[in-house]
């Protein structure tokens, strides 16, 4: 922990938020907006968690490379993220994709988006850059691993998580010695490397990096002049420096938030409908992993104004109510039964439907009757009266996008086409 009447590192680092991604794997939840602005918890975006960990590590300026269907996540971040303020020595850079170095040019990789943005962060004069990735479930205190970047000496340090060995070749694993330097980076490799001491581990990056901020930038202008390079952290900055430079990997386990006595790291993918369903249905344990009530580490979002959620009827067959759930504001149960099931703000459910396993985003409204089980439901969808999904896969595979795991996913187009 951090050391009284010691100035955190923290004060003197910029965080830089890579947000610019489609997550194509998330299907039509990405065909209006961007992964890191998809819905997750109830209330929040997946972006939150990032920039919530910076906030609560100590982070005051931040910086945001958007690109893919921006719109959403720019106006969720201009609502929800304006509370920082240039007299505080704080600031909150939105940085659309603008082709500022090339009239052709958007950016071409996570590498080209720091680059291209130089001149705007540069002159906050930050000793620092954390860079993250905007689209992973965690939380984590930066502070910890920028006190390890200066322990250690390191040119970059990069953020990794353990997993086991079986599990890691869809991801860059970090092949490391016992004092922590990585030896060598390999992307997606068929036969990963273990870690020392742990013959059945690996360790994967998670897409966060530590630099000094002068170093960083001498990096990226050497890649950004090399014809070869795809100009991307993962497959060139990195490499080249695990080779060239000094590059220590920084456990994840050694800064993650844990919920109480919990001895667990938790990190998510959610970059399928299959994981997205499933960390979210998580949040309706008695007990979650990732726990959202926790006030010393907060994630902050962008609150709407709403009423409370309201259960309404009382009547064998047509009784509000919801067991194992979490029900947003803005929510109207009425005469229907939810169950294991997370519902967004203003979701309103009509009498005599049955709601099983269940994500629900914003505003979508359930007609009577309806019986809904393992979907996941995109914002303001009207289902009509009757609608029966969960109880034959074949089925609803004909009408909507059902996963391997039998999860569906509901848009309003494919609602459209049921009555074509």
């Amino acid at each position: 922990m951090r050391t009284a009447g010691q100035e955190p590192l923290s004060r003197h680092a910029l965080a830089f938020v890579l947000a610019g991604g489609r997550g194509s794997r998330l299907l039509e939840l990405t065909d209006k907006r961007a992964k890191p602005a998809v819905y997750f918890g109830g209330k929040s975006r997946i972006i939150d968690f990032a920039l919530s960990n910076a906030v609560n590590s100590g982070i005051r300026r931040i910086a945001v490379a958007t690109q893919y269907k921006a719109h959403s996540l720019i106006r969720h971040l201009q609502m929800g993220w304006n509370f920082f303020r240039p007299e505080r020595n704080e600031s909150f850079d939105i940085l659309p994709a603008s082709q500022r170095v090339s009239e052709t040019n958007w950016y071409l990789g996570t590498a080209d988006a720091v680059y291209q943005n130089i001149d705007i962060i540069k002159p906050h004069g930050s000793r620092f850059i954390v860079v993250l990735a905007g689209d992973h479930i965690y939380k984590m205190d930066y502070e910890l691993m920028l006190k390890q970047h200066v322990e250690s000496h390191a040119d970059v340090t990069v953020g990794c998580l353990e997993m086991p060995r079986a599990e890691s070749s869809g991801f860059g694993i970090m092949h490391i010695d016992n004092d922590g330097v990585i030896q060598s980076f390999l992307e997606k490799p068929i036969n990963p490397p273990p870690m020392p001491g742990k013959p059945d581990r690996s360790l994967a990056s998670m897409g966060i990096y530590v630099f000094d901020s002068e170093f960083l930038f001498d990096e990226l202008r050497r890649d950004a002049a090399d014809p070869n390079s795809s100009h991307d952290f993962g497959k060139d900055i990195i490499p080249h420096l695990v080779k060239h430079g000094r590059a220590v990997a920084h456990q994840f386990g050694e800064s993650c938030v844990r919920s109480g006595d919990d001895p667990r790291a938790y990190w998510r993918d959610v970059g399928t409908v299959d994981a997205y369903w499933a960390a979210n249905i998580d949040l309706t344990d008695v007990l979650p992993e990732l726990d959202l009530y926790d006030r010393a580490w907060p994630i902050w979002t962008y609150a709407e104004i709403t009423p409370p959620a309201k259960f309404v009827h009382d009547e064998d067959g047509r009784r509000g109510q919801a067991v194992t759930s979490l029900v947003s504001g803005g929510c109207i149960i009425s005469g229907a039964a939810l169950r294991r099931s997370l519902l967004f703000t203003g979701v309103h459910v009509n009498s005599f439907a049955s709601i099983e396993n269940a994500v629900i985003m914003p505003y979508v409204n359930v007609g009577r009757g309806a019986r809904l089980r393992n979907v996941v439901i995109d914002r303001g969808v009207q289902i009509p009266e009757g609608l029966v999904v969960g109880e034959d896969q074949e089925f609803d595979a004909k009408r909507f996008r059902t996963t391997p795991q039998g999860i569906s996913l509901i848009t309003q187009p494919m609602i459209d086409r049921l009555g074509a």
